[in-house]
């Protein structure tokens, strides 16, 4: 079902940690699981890996173009592989969960985030399934922007790896394409261990031929 899997942040050591990278977050710790080094690909503006699922190519992209730019990377990668929305999963940071939820999502609105926004108007579509996880809201609008480049206290950070750990649990039945399985283990706090429909797939990382620049 899903050939591209995208975590949304912003480069460079002063964000690595603030709220707004949660996307980058869980595109390392699936990259982890799946054993797959991203490495820089210029063509694509981002981080890069790859790997196979049933014998189809899966792509991890961590796109560095900082977040307001986001759809540039994940729009020249699809272009080039004739990736559709509808079979892109993409990770991002949201106000309206609190720490420790993270939903799933198919289509829909930006919501007035930036790396969305983007996304939608590079693909052309809002047709892009997404992984939002939950960061919780400052209350008052106008230290929006203050509280997602901040790095969260420890107990919310706790809260939303849990929230990490919990999708990269339920990672077997997204890439089987089976999203109700997947949506009942990420949409719950405490879910359970069943045993995954298939084996995680072995690492082929690196990048075939990259979208020309």
């Amino acid at each position: 079902m899903f050939k591209l899997l995208v975590g949304l942040g912003n480069p460079g050591p002063e964000y690595e940690t603030t709220r707004h990278n949660a996307g980058w977050w869980w595109l390392d710790r699936v990259a982890a699981e799946l054993k797959v080094t991203l490495r820089p690909e210029r063509s694509c503006f981002g981080l890069l890996g790859r790997t196979q699922v049933d014998g189809q190519p899966l792509w991890l992209l961590k796109p560095t173009t900082f977040m307001n730019r986001s759809g540039q990377a994940v729009a020249a990668l699809a272009r080039f592989y004739k990736i559709a929305p509808a079979q892109i999963l993409v990770a991002h940071d949201e106000l309206d969960l609190p720490p420790g939820d993270a939903r799933l999502k198919h289509g829909g609105g930006h919501a007035g985030h930036n790396g969305l926004r983007d996304l939608h108007a590079q693909l052309g579509s809002p047709d892009y399934w997404r992984l939002r996880l939950g960061i919780g809201h400052p209350g008052v609008k106008a230290e929006v922007v203050h509280w997602v480049l901040r790095p969260p206290p420890q107990q919310q950070r706790q809260a939303i790896d849990a929230a990490i750990e919990r999708s990269v649990l339920a990672l077997p039945w997204l890439l089987a394409g089976e999203v109700a399985k997947a949506t009942s283990l990420i949409h719950t706090t405490q879910p359970p261990r069943p045993k995954p429909p298939q084996r995680l797939p072995a690492s082929t990382d690196g990048a075939d031929q990259p979208p020309a620049a």
